[in-house]
């Protein structure tokens, strides 16, 4: 009995023994992580030194979204930031180092930021602005009822941050991120903050335009894989100081206008609106008439040449030709025998005749007789006219009396076979008469130069025009920095 006794007693000593070491390793385990995640802060710092990372104090105005994932984004990258907000409890939670949004990875980057000292909140712009280099706007830009933008968020801080700056000595730099039509910063940010600072933008303070690609999610993750970086600028030394911000990150880096970079987040978004609209049309057609429209889809997909692809999206003149007019005609037709409305696709045609009646009207308003037109088949390289928009434009300005000369060297009476022959001696005959030889005869008395097709040979036209020729670009030609003549392209 005895001998069993002191086993159990041995066996309980073990166990505490076992408890007692187990919990000094333990601790020595997290005191270990601790040094060792220091040792990696360190090292995170000297490494982006090394990549030649703008290391700055940065203010960040706006603490939804788009303001707590840069702030969690940027001090993982060793910047000090001030989070500034006129709500109360947001400004106390990122005090705590408590995440005010749901977001993955977030709270475990403002929980660090927190631990090293990285992050702050007040609701104080002055204090903000006075203790930073950098702001960045992330403030709300949300849709009126007529679709307008309700900028009154950026009209108050920009206030706010123009009356912080008026007694600053530094010249401060101002980011915005809040997404906002061309020309907002040019026509409203920049004079309200000229007009609270009494300062003058690109002398005494900076604005850039930094537009955000996140998608709700997965923005952690788009920050450090972004398909794009773009930053708007007046000051190339500014915009490469912006940029450094994002160093060592995925994508291209691009400095451009500040016009320019407002607008590109627009055209991303108003796309992938349209993409998911074709699709959804796309995929109720499929369905009624029996087929898989994801299996549709996955094969169309699959051509990179053209469907995936930067083909077909640089503005330009209309589309034409034997195929894309015919085919869309023939979808929307087949939509109304199933008795689905699929108002993008039915959009698409006059959209199409609306880009030629706008180029018809605007030769119309150069107030010129001697109009000659360079390439009227639908495209270089061919001789097909079947449904070429020039046509159209041909045609409406022979009916308004206007002096027409023609010149395409791909489309020859002589050399004309089969249905390419036909179409012009059933439908377009007098045409006929209207065509030159050679692009000399266009150069010689034109008053207007239209470029129907990107041809390699109406480069001579841009290089060769006269002063007073009017050049009107249907297609882009080429290099058009150094264009002869009075040269306008119709989209840009």
């Amino acid at each position: 009995m005895k001998l069993n006794i002191n086993l159990n007693k041995d066996k309980i000593k073990d166990k505490i023994k076992n408890k007692i070491k187990n919990k000094i390793r333990n601790k020595n385990k997290d005191k270990l992580k601790i040094k060792i995640n220091k040792i990696k802060d360190k090292l995170n710092w000297i490494f982006y030194i090394f990549l030649g990372v703008f290391l700055v104090n940065i203010s960040i105005f706006g603490l939804g979204y788009v303001g707590v994932v840069t702030s969690a984004y940027l001090t993982s990258r060793q910047h000090k930031v001030v989070g500034v907000d006129v709500n109360a409890l947001k400004v106390s939670m990122l005090n705590d180092g408590i995440c005010p949004i749901v977001e993955k990875d977030v709270p475990e980057l403002l929980k660090k930021a927190k631990e090293n000292n990285l992050i702050s909140a007040t609701s104080d712009s002055k204090e903000a602005i006075f203790n930073t280099e950098l702001s960045i706007i992330c403030v709300g830009t949300p849709s009126m009822p007529n679709g307008s933008l309700d900028t009154k968020y950026i009209k108050s801080v920009c206030e706010e941050a123009g009356k912080s700056i008026k007694e600053k000595s530094d010249k401060h730099i101002f980011v915005f991120r809040s997404t906002m039509l061309p020309g907002t910063m040019r026509n409203t940010v920049i004079p309200i903050l000229e007009k609270y600072s009494g300062k003058k933008q690109n002398v005494d303070f900076f604005v850039v335009f930094n537009p955000e690609f996140l998608r709700e999610s997965t923005a952690v993750y788009d920050f450090y894989n972004p398909p794009k970086t773009v930053v708007g600028s007046d000051s190339m030394e500014v915009a490469n100081k912006v940029i450094s911000l994002y160093e060592g990150l995925p994508g291209p880096m691009i400095k451009t206008k500040i016009e320019v970079a407002e607008m590109v987040k627009y055209v991303d978004n108003n796309f992938h609106a349209l993409k998911i609209t074709f699709t959804n049309e796309i995929g109720h057609i499929c369905k009624n008439i029996g087929l898989d429209s994801h299996e549709v889809m996955d094969i169309f997909m699959q051509d990179t040449k053209l469907n995936i692809s930067t083909y077909y999206l640089k503005p330009g003149f209309a589309f034409g030709g034997s195929c894309l007019p015919k085919d869309l005609r023939a979808i929307n037709y087949l939509a109304k025998t199933l008795d689905l409305n699929v108002p993008l696709l039915n959009s698409l045609i006059y959209s199409n005749n609306n880009q030629i009646s706008y180029a018809i009207r605007k030769v119309i308003s150069f107030k010129k007789n001697k109009i000659g037109i360079a390439g009227f088949s639908f495209k270089e390289g061919t001789d097909d006219l079947r449904e070429s928009p020039l046509i159209e434009v041909i045609e409406a300005l022979i009916g308004k009396g206007y002096d027409l000369k023609l010149y395409d060297r791909n489309v020859s009476l002589a050399k004309l076979v089969g249905a390419n022959k036909e179409y012009i001696e059933t439908h377009i005959p007098h045409i006929s008469a209207l065509m030159v030889d050679s692009l000399d005869e266009l150069l010689e008395d034109r008053d207007v130069i239209i470029i129907g097709n990107k041809d390699p040979e109406f480069n001579r036209i841009i290089n060769e025009a006269r002063d007073d020729q009017k050049i009107f670009d249907l297609v882009r030609m080429g290099d058009i920095s150094n264009a002869r003549g009075n040269y306008e392209g119709i989209c840009w």
